[in-house]
């Protein structure tokens, strides 16, 4: 079974990079962010934060097996089927369909939240300060975070769309208010 402490610790010896680390801990925020707009119970805001948390895990160490080694990982200490498929299908450029709706929220936050969090370090290093309006008008910029796929960033939305009752705007909105909870561990 899949803890938070079984997760940290493989997070801890799979990835050196604190930017790495900050960003796996901004999408497990966002992901608990919706669990909780969703209202789910305990057990399941649990298990998707625990997939924000992880599923960047093999980037950094086998970036030419990401996700693959993850999902190796998972199946390995035999973790919930939607956790691995979540992992598995959290870059479109994958190939694996999202089969639950934890899947799609996290297609839905990664690339997002990246963002967001460039916006905020040209905003004077806040949170505070990233609106809706500065998010889109950065998305506009093809200069501005230029490893940022804008494309899966529209198409998470989309996707998550068909699911909930949700926009564009307020995605970002929901984004933005998650990662501001943790803004201290992000420096942000």
């Amino acid at each position: 079974m899949l803890t938070r402490d079984i997760a940290q610790k493989k997070l801890d010896e799979y990835i050196s990079n604190p930017n790495l680390k900050k960003h796996c801990l901004a999408v497990e925020a966002c992901m608990a962010y919706y669990a909780n707009l969703l209202g789910l119970g305990e057990e399941d805001k649990e298990k998707w934060a625990l997939t924000g948390l992880i599923h960047d895990l093999d980037w950094e160490k086998y970036p030419n097996l990401h996700p693959r080694k993850a999902v190796e990982w998972l199946e390995s200490i035999q973790a919930d089927a939607d956790i691995i498929n979540a992992v598995a299908a959290h870059g479109f450029e994958f190939g694996v369909a999202p089969r639950t709706l934890m899947a799609k929220v996290l297609r839905a936050v990664d690339e997002l939240s990246g963002f967001i969090v460039a916006v905020a370090l040209v905003k004077g290093r806040s949170l505070e300060a990233v609106s809706v309006k500065s998010v889109k008008k950065k998305l506009k910029d093809k200069s501005f975070a230029r490893g940022v796929n804008r494309d899966d960033i529209y198409k998470g939305v989309e996707e998550l769309a068909q699911e909930i009752n949700i926009d564009f705007d307020l995605h970002i909105e929901n984004v933005i208010k998650a990662l501001q909870g943790i803004s201290s561990t992000l420096g942000l």
